[in-house]
């Protein structure tokens, strides 16, 4: 089961400049906090602006934070909270004030609005100490790390929660952050981003949320159900048990997030939750969506996504997986705008972009490597030329057909089909998007080199196939783009995978060969 189509994130950070190092994200300057706006269900509700608009304070200790937030003229008076250095036990102490109510053992934001914390200079770290969020609204926390925060053992903070939000939160947007345990329960641990009683309006981006039990939850019980409107996007969750989230009612929107060893189970839609879960990659997992833990059920509509080595348990009274071939189950109306990456390139794109001291930047929407100039070069063929000519399929490449052996994979299918019907060599059998658009695959246990690849279709359905790119799956980087079936040419590279997407089509596809030639 593999990716899809390519679109374009929305152009709201026209001033940001094009990164040169990656060629796949743009650069957002240090400290420029929540610069280009909160994404995401954050931006409805009124929006999420954080201080915006306040003062600016610099602070090297969790009492100085707290300091800034009960120094305001009150609760409600706008601030950006600049941090650097290491947050710990040690230099955090309870203030009190008008403006605040804070506590010794945790970065207290409670009973507050409009605040931003971001970290720079040399970066911040919150280190066994949490951030807790209760009884307030539109709040930024930005490029910071939040590191083995327990509920018990010692010292303990936040109930073990990275980031924790509960009662009568709303507007909250935390932005390029790295969340980490080290460990589950048993050593202390409990979740990374956990969300309860009665909260609101959230986007969780760019971030990484790794070595825990537990990637994070809406809703602390099955009856917690008041929970919702949440964003996930272009986050990466590593070697995490379970909980990427766990959904107890209400709305979330997962997209383009790289999950990689999920070791017992991933989304977890329960309670009535609905989860819109789009061109996300799954790697090296188990259980990535589906209700678990309860018969309770919960929903999803999905799209878009792959699977990359993902097993699935067998139903049973409280394990409702969603696979081995994920289908939607409801729909889930997004009222935002936003774009997606293709799936296939989310990995190289989460990498880039995620956690904290990344400089923060963002996907500009393009699995092609870019230039720091990133206006065309008017000799250069235009790729979107629909003047260029579609490949011959004349023309037939010479030597070995690397595929015929070969592994086989893609996005879903279409009943009756099978990726491997692309590599047997058979042009009886073939292989067919579970819409109009989709792709496939074609895979190698060690690095291959290919220059030329043929695509054939199946008899009764040639010119169905209209534009696509063709891609190298272990980079993401672009190989080819064009229109039509037939042979694509390009320079040679070694890869273990190459993924042939059809980003638009008449009709639906189908493929009865994908091969592939060295030269």
């Amino acid at each position: 089961m593999r990716r899809p189509v390519a679109l374009r994130l929305q152009a709201a950070l026209g001033t940001l400049a094009l990164a040169a190092a990656t060629g796949v994200v743009l650069a957002m300057p240090e400290a420029a906090a929540a610069a280009g706006g909160a994404t995401g269900y954050a931006t409805q509700n009124g929006g999420t602006t954080g201080g915006a608009g306040g003062q600016t304070v610099r602070a090297t200790t969790g009492t100085a934070i707290h300091q800034a937030l009960c120094g305001r003229a009150d609760s409600a008076t706008p601030i950006t909270i600049e941090v650097e250095g290491t947050i710990n036990h040690g230099n955090t102490s309870k203030v009190s004030g008008d403006s605040c109510s804070t506590a010794a053992d945790k970065i207290e934001l409670k009973q507050i609005s409009n605040v931003t914390i971001v970290g720079v200079g040399s970066g911040a770290v919150f280190d066994q100490l949490g951030i807790h969020i209760r009884e307030s609204s539109n709040i930024i926390i930005q490029n910071v790390t939040v590191r083995n925060v327990k509920k018990s053992g010692s010292p303990t903070s936040n109930g073990g929660d990275a980031i924790g939000m509960e009662s009568d939160v709303r507007n909250v947007w935390v932005d390029h952050t790295t969340l980490e345990a080290s460990g589950g329960e048993s050593a202390g641990y409990d979740g990374l981003f956990d969300m309860k009683d009665n909260t609101q309006y959230v986007t969780l981006s760019y971030s990484v949320l790794r070595n825990s039990g537990r990637g994070g939850l809406i809703g602390s019980s099955e009856s917690d159900v008041s929970n919702g409107y949440v964003t996930f996007h272009h986050n990466k969750y590593e070697n995490i048990d379970s909980r990427t989230p766990l959904l107890r009612g209400g709305t979330s929107h997962i997209y383009n997030n790289h999950y990689v060893s999920l070791n017992e189970s991933g989304i977890n839609s329960r309670a009535g939750a609905k989860a819109k879960v789009d061109n996300n990659y799954f790697e090296d997992s188990k259980d990535v969506l589906g209700t678990f833990y309860t018969d309770q059920a919960g929903y999803w509509q999905v799209s878009g996504n792959i699977f990359d080595n993902v097993t699935w348990s067998e139903p049973g009274e409280d394990t409702n997986p969603a696979g081995p071939d994920p289908k939607s189950n409801t729909t889930v109306s997004i009222p935002y705008s936003y774009g997606l990456d293709a799936a296939s390139c989310v990995p190289a794109v989460v990498n880039a972009t995620a956690g904290a001291n990344k400089g923060l930047k963002v996907s500009d929407g393009s699995c092609t490597p870019q230039n720091p100039d990133p206006s065309p070069d008017p000799t250069d063929p235009d790729p979107t030329d629909p003047t260029e000519p579609s490949p011959d399929p004349t023309d037939p490449p010479s030597g070995t057909n690397l595929s015929v052996g070969a592994g086989a994979d893609g996005s879903s299918k279409a009943s009756g089909t099978s990726y491997g019907n692309v590599r047997d060599g058979d042009m009886g059998t073939y292989w067919s998007p579970a819409g109009t658009t989709g792709s496939v695959s074609i895979k190698w246990s060690s690095p291959t080199t290919v220059s030329k690849v043929a695509i054939r279709e199946a008899a009764g359905s040639a010119g169905a196939i209209g534009s696509y790119r063709l891609v190298d799956h272990g980079t993401g980087a672009v190989l080819a783009t064009g229109s039509g079936a037939g042979v694509i040419s390009f320079p040679a590279v070694s890869l273990t995978k190459i993924t042939f997407e059809i980003t638009g089509a008449s009709g639906t596809p189908k493929v009865a060969e994908f091969e592939t030639y060295a030269g």
